[in-house]
């Protein structure tokens, strides 16, 4: 599979195989049929914890200036159970416009993110209020329980996400359209880090460099996800521990870029192989059934080409966007002035089966959405649309315990 020579090929948009589609495998069909009735952010302890998650929250709340008449809480002593909802209707399950809604008072952040030359650059980012009412918006449910149970373990999530979003938004990578992958090779071999050179060096110069780098979007997903991660212990917490841990992770096959989502991730595709079903992700974890246009900044995103003739061109089986925030996709190659709308997003995807690959080349060949198109295209493939309904994010480190890492495949 192209998983496995990610760094040796050119890996474009496209997801790590390049096959026609098919369904989700039954596993993850049942686990959607199964999804819990709760929505939003749910705490699941001891019963005796729970009223120090409740003045956890209320004071975490406070901080980020959530009035109290946001929130519907709901609580079950008996069994330890606290959940916390956006108190939208049942059925607003959208995010796009969180950052719109007056009543939310929603502000930009601004965090200094490394720079050359021992610099700091200022960047504008989405905001911890935002990544925390949107966890709260109906549409989907985030759950900490066991010794995640903690509200600790909500802030550093939700600080995680802002660092990914953050390195995110400024984002100048060279599209390689069909030519081999580039790396800088003073720290890189082809993807792989080169020995002598810490990893979060060689990490932060494909940030601080993107010119000496030419890499498709499905590297650049994995990249952002990576460097949040890591930077965000290694510099943000200065927490060793968790740093040196995530370090052991992604280096446990000498290919930090490799794996660190679920294989299941990559289910659909008709050459999954079946020994990729159980493999869990280094760095990340995947929830599914999470309702059309509702998205977490930092959370990876997948828009699946569903039409089989572009499909079949490298590069455009699909789209591998982060959430940013505030209605923003990730632009990796700077082609939209650094992000794109929702509606830009799901629109360029399906212009892709009219054969339109350059907004400037192919202009006459697009064909304008409707308001209904948006709708439809908005459902999960099995129904009609391209955005399927996963989202990938980081586990809660030093909070839950991670997965073992599978042995490589002996294909491999």
């Amino acid at each position: 599979m192209l998983r496995a020579l990610t760094f040796l090929l050119v890996v474009l948009c496209a997801s790590p195989g390049a096959a026609a589609v098919t369904p989700q495998h039954p596993e993850n069909m049942a686990a959607q049929i199964n999804a819990p009735a709760d929505e939003g952010i749910r705490f699941s302890c001891h019963p005796s914890r729970l009223k120090a998650i409740e003045a956890g929250m209320s004071a975490y709340l406070s901080t980020l200036k959530v009035a109290p008449s946001l929130i519907v809480k709901k609580t079950d002593r008996v069994n330890g159970i606290a959940v916390y909802t956006l108190n939208t209707p049942k059925g607003d399950t959208s995010t796009l416009d969180v950052n719109d809604r007056p009543e939310l008072q929603i502000r930009d952040a601004i965090v200094f993110l490394p720079a050359k030359q021992g610099k700091k650059r200022k960047v504008v980012t989405v905001s911890k209020k935002e990544i925390l009412l949107t966890l709260l918006q109906h549409g989907r449910l985030t759950e900490f329980k066991g010794d995640a149970c903690d509200v600790q373990a909500l802030k550093e999530h939700i600080g995680i996400r802002q660092n990914i979003t953050a390195w995110a938004e400024d984002l100048n990578w060279v599209w390689p359209d069909g030519s081999p992958a580039k790396w800088n090779d003073k720290y890189w071999d082809h993807g792989t880090p080169k020995p002598g050179y810490p990893l979060h060096e060689a990490l932060n110069d494909v940030f601080m460099n993107q010119d000496k780098y030419s890499i498709g979007c499905y590297t650049a997903s994995k990249l952002l996800m990576v460097q949040g991660v890591l930077d965000y212990f290694r510099r943000i917490k200065k927490d060793r521990v968790q740093q040196e841990r995530v370090k052991q992770r992604l280096l446990a096959d000498h290919d930090p870029l490799r794996y660190i989502e679920p294989g299941r991730m990559w289910d659909f595709e008709k050459d999954f192989d079946p020994r990729e079903l159980h493999r869990p992700g280094k760095l990340l974890k995947i929830e599914y059934r999470i309702a059309p246009k509702n998205f977490v900044p930092g959370d990876w995103v997948h828009f699946l080409n569903t039409d089989p003739a572009s499909y079949r061109k490298t590069g455009y089986e699909g789209s591998n966007p982060i959430y940013l925030g505030r209605n923003k996709f990730a632009d990796y190659f700077n082609d939209h002035h650094h992000s794109y709308t929702y509606q830009q997003k799901l629109d360029e995807v399906y212009q892709w089966r009219n054969g339109v690959f350059s907004r400037l080349r192919d202009a006459e060949k697009i064909k304008p959405l409707t308001p209904e198109d948006v709708e439809i295209l908005s459902r999960p493939p099995s129904e009609g649309g391209l955005l399927t309904d996963m989202r990938v994010f980081p586990y809660f480190f030093g909070y839950e315990d991670l997965p073992e890492l599978a042995a490589r495949p002996a294909s491999e």
